[in-house]
């Protein structure tokens, strides 16, 4: 039987309040399931890290903690990503290297497989930032197109890559998220009223959650739920904006209170802040319906979620 040895980019292990952090953490509980007595291959996995991380539910995974370059902000990231990262790969003699975010190395020492979750940085005006963050999404995506295969975590995410990076379609594999909560249990009558009096909810609400930058078009959320309530829709169904709001009230993240002010729509919006993991699922299922009008996701993974917990969902489409 082949023995194959695949080396982890392991940056974001440890740092679950991040996309990237939450895939990996899901996918590394996961990968002992991948390989099947049935394949050709025994796979071996190592994950490799700028700091010791606390390996819980990573059967079969061997951390490997290397120490981060000596540099600061994001100098240290790409000095990882594009050096310590492709030479650990063939000093650990691996056969493939998986970068589970958008960052493969451009010097690829053994075959590279990287995980693109979206291309909002190329395809957004407002997401390409000044002249450094463009020329790391220009080396990002160049180091996509030399890697040997490209996973995206949809179907609409796998045609972006094949239209705007020039990858030929049979280098790129759709693997579709599954939820963040595969076990969850549905909460008890005693669960909701704790979480409704923690979280100050309505006996009935719309809920959006999510980020407030603009392309998740909040905005035009609201504008909505002022003409709902113009139109004779019942004042009684709240709506609820659960996530962490901007620091400073920009352009490119907008606080939504003003908005909200100026539709006079203050009595019936409620915004309940940052959720834990452990509360989504009961915020999701006490809703009326889940609300989200974004315009560009990699996946959307709270629609999947509020499905997940059994309420009607109400999504835009620009596919």
């Amino acid at each position: 039987m082949v023995d194959l040895h695949v080396l982890i980019n392991g940056w974001f292990a440890g740092q679950e309040g991040a996309g990237s952090g939450q895939y990996l953490h899901h996918m590394l509980a996961a990968l002992p399931y991948a390989a099947q007595p049935r394949n050709a291959a025994h796979v071996r996995w190592t994950l490799l890290v700028p700091q010791v991380v606390k390996a819980i539910g990573w059967p079969g995974v061997v951390v490997a903690p290397v120490a981060p370059p000596p540099l600061s902000g994001a100098l240290r990231k790409l000095w990882w990503e594009q050096v310590t990262v492709p030479t650990w790969a063939r000093r650990l003699h691996a056969d493939v290297l998986w970068t589970p975010y958008w960052a493969a190395p451009l010097w690829q020492p053994v075959p590279s497989v990287v995980t693109v979750h979206d291309l909002i940085p190329l395809l957004l005006p407002d997401y390409r930032g000044g002249f450094m963050q463009r020329a790391y999404t220009a080396l990002v995506a160049a180091t996509a197109r030399r890697s040997a295969q490209v996973i995206t975590v949809s179907e609409a995410g796998a045609r972006d890559v094949v239209a705007h990076l020039g990858i030929a379609a049979a280098r790129v594999t759709p693997i579709l998220h599954g939820p963040n909560q595969p076990n969850h249990k549905p909460a008890t009558g005693t669960d909701y009223a704790e979480l409704r009096a923690r979280l100050h909810l309505p006996a009935r609400y719309f809920l959006y959650l999510g980020g407030f930058d603009v392309r998740k078009n909040v905005e035009t959320l609201l504008h909505a739920y002022a003409r709902y309530l113009a139109l004779g829709g019942d004042p009684a169904v709240k709506l609820v904006l659960a996530g962490r709001l901007p620091a400073v009230d920009s352009a490119f993240t907008p606080d939504p209170r003003p908005l909200v002010a100026a539709l006079g729509i203050g009595d019936q919006v409620h915004c309940c802040g940052w959720v834990d993991e452990a509360d989504k699922p009961g915020l999701y299922a006490l809703a009326t319906a889940y609300l989200f009008p974004s315009l560009y996701e990699g996946f959307g993974m709270t629609v999947l979620e509020a499905m997940q917990a059994g309420t009607p969902v109400i999504t835009s489409t620009t596919d």
